[in-house]
């Protein structure tokens, strides 16, 4: 199983500290990837300091920062940016980290973050998500010196360059959720990847046999596509070690075992296999205390030996 480490930086993190986390995940060679959600405004009872940083610019900076860890975000959030611009800046970014970036889009869901910065918020999100889509994607697969062109009830692109290109042939695109209909069939059209965040097992099982079904009804084969989750982590050496990170970032230890990876590493191996008997192919382990690299030393040298 590929395991891949996701940040939740408008908890409060720098980019020094973003940094250092995606370094020590490069270093540790046991992580395929560094991710990032895509957020402007904290969430609970944390103060979220320094501030929020932009997804986009920090894994700009990664790009020159880091050399082979793959990089992306779940979700970048359709109604930040427009979708010629977010074209543009991801396909830099690719070609700034010589195309070690994938690309995960969302409708964007956290209206207080939108209210918080000015950034409208739109009643109807999915629409504007499967175009945004259709454009970015278009955009990239253009022919240099041809033009793209697009006409939808939200965006309206003519004659465009369709330029830059990113530096892969084509970049992953992820998409991901839980609705049973709209979301399969657009991950069907668009995705390399399927991702679900913070569900079980079993609920994953049913989503993942929606999404393989719709992949099949539009032509592609289901294992066209690589399915994951993103999933708590919370791993200790013993259960001391465990109630104390399960402290740290104000969670309690039997809620985590429930709804995520918690416990000591047989116990996550043990739970990483009841995914991966469901389809799961890779997991994107939600990091909160990004000041404890140990837990990420910890995860490399005694959970992922065991997964194969």
């Amino acid at each position: 199983m590929d395991l891949r480490i996701f940040t939740e930086p408008q908890q409060g993190a720098s980019y020094d500290t973003l940094l250092r986390v995606a370094r020590t995940a490069e270093e540790l060679g046991t992580f395929s990837a560094f991710f990032r959600s895509d957020h402007y405004l904290k969430m609970g009872g944390v103060d979220g300091l320094p501030g929020p940083t932009d997804a986009w610019i920090t894994l700009a900076g990664l790009a020159r920062d880091t050399s082979t860890i793959r990089l992306g975000t779940l979700m970048t959030a359709a109604t930040f940016r427009l979708p010629g611009v977010l074209a543009i800046q991801v396909a830099q970014v690719d070609a700034m980290s010589g195309g070690r970036v994938e690309f995960g889009l969302g409708a964007g869901w956290y209206e207080e973050e939108h209210a918080a910065y000015g950034i409208p918020f739109p009643k109807e999100k999915f629409g504007r998500l499967e175009e945004q889509l259709a454009i970015i994607t278009g955009l990239w697969s253009t022919k240099v010196g041809d033009t793209f062109d697009f006409a939808g009830e939200y965006y309206r692109l003519t004659e465009s360059p369709a330029l830059p290109k990113p530096a892969q042939q084509k970049i992953p695109v992820l998409v991901g959720g839980k609705g049973p209909t709209r979301t399969p069939a657009l991950a069907a059209r668009f995705a390399d990847e399927f991702n679900l965040p913070f569900v079980s097992a079993e609920e994953s099982a049913a989503q993942f046999g929606r999404v393989r079904a719709a992949v099949e009804r539009a032509g592609r084969r289901a294992d066209d596509l690589v399915y994951s989750n993103a999933l708590v982590a919370c791993v200790g050496r013993d259960d001391a070690e465990v109630a104390r990170r399960a402290a740290a970032i104000g969670r309690d230890v039997a809620e985590l075992k429930a709804n995520g990876l918690a416990g000591t590493p047989d116990e996550v191996v043990a739970a990483l296999g009841r995914y991966a008997a469901v389809g799961t192919e890779r997991v994107y382990l939600q990091i909160l205390d990004l000041d404890d690299l140990d837990h990420l030393e910890l995860i490399a040298s005694r959970v992922a030996p065991q997964l194969g």
